[in-house]
């Protein structure tokens, strides 16, 4: 150890002395004069004090010290160190005949608005002798002349951070108070709130290390950034938005309460983004900012701490999957607003602390307000409030969408159009469905079907309802009651190929939303309640999601109950149970459809808003639907489908398979197709369904 050392006092026999080797002196260390204003100006005069008495104690210790001159001291104990050391106890007083006033680490508040350690303190409820004791153990952290000071008042010069003991004697208070002691346990308020650090847990009390977390430095020198641990796990809380008269009541209570002071919240949220929107306009109402979290349960105390440094509320909004550890940390912080989010309902064994429960209003579709917001001027070139009322978005990914249309309106080189804005909006509600069912992007429109008019006039009527559900069963409060959804649920029943799976895809076009449809296999399993949890997990799903659910030949599913006569009628029987009531509470649009009407159970047609039976066509639409087939396929001149559309009685699934074969028979010789080609496709229908081909010399 060089005698010039600043870890240690040097051969003189008091630090005091002017030579180069003498004991650490507040001046001797002093780094080059920094230009600090605001926060750092007011933290660095209050560490320009706790050196005036870091530097007292020290003349004081060395005053008395006969191995104050040693450079090797606090590398080992020689004899005379021990005997002095004997001579000085017991110690009733730390170094009791230092001048009181050189303990003033804390000097009196100044109401200064840039004191951040003040303002800290006040606002956590920490007492003089914590704000100290933060103040001392942050100072090597600004200051590297306190290292060796430290390093000569440990009597160790390796270790060049405060003690707990150390931080007591520059505190002027006795090491022995029990009161004194606890304000380093784990469950005092500096240890609790995450904002000192005791280490070495093996030592005694008294020598174990303090250190202060970085995030805390750098706000009480004024840095306004997020804790580093938190980086990409805060996101930023979506813009207020305008609720309904009838939600604007609870938006105004909650904001009221939470202006009141610290309140820990969970919301129950029908939908991903309903209570978001609401948590949204209440802190903005009560003037509160937020952290929004979304990460781990071992970042929770990061969260907290910064939540309290920047007297924000904490927002989680979607838990994890096992939500009981970080639901009981966030709880338990009764200090900080924290505010809850999830579709599941409260479970009073996550938390020893129960939070407010509430359940979320309804987030209405369309948000015709919010998407207006979201695009600006280029949403008044269509009708926006058409073209986004299907979808049931939170106000984030309202944005988000806004700019992925913007992004392909941009691509196409085009000004923005609805059809952007619906691809942009499919593209936001995320789905799990394709775990158990068939993903169709409808690629048809209403010119597409060849029907009657009375079911073309129900399929019509059918996404009306599905697009002013919101208004119609929750606006206007024409809900039966009874825990019932707002759900769309239609029956199409009819021969195979009479168009009834086209028109839901014609439907969910016209809607903007894809198609699922339910793979039957993947549903239902031989094990006794298994087929419903699959179930509960499509409607589930289907409940969050904008689309529509498609089960084809629903009587396996929805088939009529039957007489108990075994086991397996019992369980087909509960199974049908479980599907009506889970019909009651859906809220998403499922469709129904079915060879045979009559194999449906009653209780499933009451619960269902709209049956549309499809006719087998007659001569008249056969022509419509042979036209149609044909309208985008290169013909031969003088071809003939009247002839056609009259002697073969085909539905129009049959129709458009003839027409397929035909355009591969004339795309096989290289040319347009001819009626001999359509005569084919049409005999080749007949024959896979087992009927005598119709006049079959006269073709």
């Amino acid at each position: 150890m060089s005698t010039s050392s600043l870890s240690s006092p040097s051969s003189s026999s008091s630090p005091s002395s002017s030579s180069s080797s003498q004991a650490p002196s507040p001046t001797a260390a002093r780094p080059r004069d920094l230009v600090a204003t605001g926060p750092a100006r007011c933290l660095l005069d209050r560490l320009a004090g706790l050196r005036q008495t870091a530097s007292a104690l020290v003349e004081h210790r060395s005053a008395g010290d006969p191995t104050a001159s040693d450079p090797l001291r606090g590398l080992y104990m020689s004899e005379e160190a021990v005997r002095h050391l004997l001579r000085a106890w017991p110690r009733a007083e730390p170094d009791a005949d230092v001048p009181p006033e050189v303990w003033a680490p804390w000097p009196e508040d100044t109401g200064d608005p840039d004191d951040r350690l003040a303002r800290t303190a006040a606002r956590l409820h920490l007492t003089e002798l914590d704000a100290a004791v933060l103040l001392i153990a942050l100072a090597p952290d600004l200051d590297r002349a306190f290292e060796p000071l430290y390093g000569y008042l440990n009597d160790d010069v390796s270790r060049r951070r405060a003690t707990v003991g150390l931080a007591l004697d520059l505190c002027g208070v006795p090491a022995h108070l029990p009161d004194a002691r606890a304000r380093f346990h784990l469950a005092a308020p500096l240890r609790a709130l995450g904002l000192l650090t005791v280490e070495e847990d093996e030592r005694p009390l008294l020598t174990r290390s303090l250190r202060v977390p970085d995030r805390l430095t750098a706000h009480l020198l004024g840095d306004a950034s997020s804790d580093a641990a938190l980086l990409g796990l805060l996101r930023a809380m979506p813009v207020p938005q305008p609720h309904a008269e009838h939600d604007e009541g609870f938006v105004r209570q909650l904001a009221a309460r939470i202006g009141e002071g610290p309140i820990t919240a969970y919301l129950r949220e029908h939908r991903e983004g309903d209570a978001l929107a609401v948590l949204a306009s209440a802190l903005c109402a009560a003037g509160l900012d937020a952290l929004r979290f979304s990460g781990p349960a071992d970042r929770v105390p990061q969260l907290l701490r910064e939540a309290r440094l920047s007297g924000r509320a904490v927002v989680v909004s979607g838990l994890p999957e096992q939500p009981g550890p970080m639901v009981a940390e966030l709880t338990a912080a009764t200090d900080v607003t924290v505010l809850l989010a999830d579709p599941r309902p409260y479970d009073p064994q996550w938390s020893a602390h129960d939070p407010l429960v509430l359940q979320a209003p309804r987030l209405p579709a369309g948000g015709t307000a919010a998407w207006r917001t979201a695009l600006g001027p280029a949403a008044d070139a269509f009708d926006l409030a058409g073209t986004v009322a299907p979808y049931h978005l939170g106000a984030e990914r309202i944005g988000r969408a806004a700019q992925a249309a913007a992004t392909l309106a941009a691509f196409d080189g085009t000004a923005l159009t609805a059809a952007h804005v619906r691809l942009a909006a499919r593209q936001q509600s995320a789905s799990g469905l394709e775990q158990h069912a068939r993903r169709i992007r409808p690629a048809v429109t209403w010119q597409d079907l060849v029907l009657p008019g009375a079911p073309l006039a129900q399929l019509r009527e059918l996404a009306l309802r599905a697009r002013h559900r919101d208004r119609v069963l929750g606006a206007w409060r024409l809900s039966a009651g009874g825990g019932r959804g707002r759900g769309v649920v239609g029956l199409f029943a009819g021969e195979s190929g009479t168009g009834k799976t086209l028109s839901a895809e014609v439907v969910a076009a016209d809607l903007g939303v894809d198609l699922y449809v339910v793979q039957l296999s993947s549903i239902v399993d031989k094990y006794v309640g298994e087929t419903e949890k699959n179930l509960e997990r499509i409607f589930t799903e289907a409940d969050r999601t904008d689309a529509v659910l498609l089960f084809d030949e629903a009587d396996a599913v929805f088939g009529k109950r039957s007489e108990v006569k075994d086991s397996h009628d019992r369980y087909a029987n509960m199974e049908s149970a479980y599907l009506l009531q889970r019909l009651e509470s859906f809220d998403g649009i499922a469709l129904l459809t079915t060879n045979l009407r009559a194999n449906i159970d009653d209780a499933f047609t009451r619960r269902l808003d709209l049956v549309v039976d499809f006719p087998f066509p007659d001569p008249g639409q056969r022509l419509a639907l042979w036209r149609h087939g044909l309208s985008h396929v290169p013909r031969a001149d003088g071809i003939e489908v009247d002839g056609l559309a009259r002697d073969f009685e085909l539905s129009g699934g049959a129709i458009r398979s003839a027409v397929v074969t035909a355009a591969y028979l004339a795309a096989g010789r290289d040319e347009p197709v001819a009626t001999g080609d359509l005569v084919e496709g049409a005999r080749r229908e007949y024959r896979k369904a087992g009927r005598l081909v119709p006049g079959e010399a006269s073709w």
